[in-house]
């Protein structure tokens, strides 16, 4: 197996790379990092790893359900993201706005790997 084509190799090699990021930003400009930037990137990385691998068990299963797959992995993202944002927001995070912004930015990051995976999985799927 290419171990450049292997899903878990890539989302790991890619989280490594937004770690990096974050860590040259706090290290550079830290105003523009929150404080629990680290619990943001757990989060989001871990959900989105997890959401990923299910979805692709779940192709690896009924590949004719792809579609209906993707959109699940959409809806629980979407959803335990808000949960995730409500409950620390509940708790008491200082400074809302730039907690908000750094969880959409890293969230967005991983939602365009996902659809970077999604695109990469549609050759395949057209044969």
């Amino acid at each position: 197996m290419n171990l450049l084509t292997n899903f878990h190799f890539r989302f790991f090699l890619f989280s490594t790379l937004i770690a990096g990021l974050i860590l040259v930003f706090s290290n550079f400009i830290p105003q523009t990092i929150h404080t629990s930037i680290w619990s943001i990137f757990g989060f989001v990385a871990g959900l989105s790893y997890l959401v990923s691998a299910l979805a692709l068990w779940l192709y690896k299963k009924s590949p004719e359900n792809f579609l209906q797959i993707k959109l699940l992995g959409m809806v629980i993202r979407i959803l335990s993201s808000l949960g995730f944002i409500a409950i620390l927001v509940v708790m008491g995070v200082e400074n809302i706005i730039l907690f908000i912004v750094n969880f959409f930015i890293l969230f967005l990051f991983y939602l365009t790997f996902d659809i970077y995976t999604f695109i990469s999985n549609l050759r395949p799927i057209s044969k």
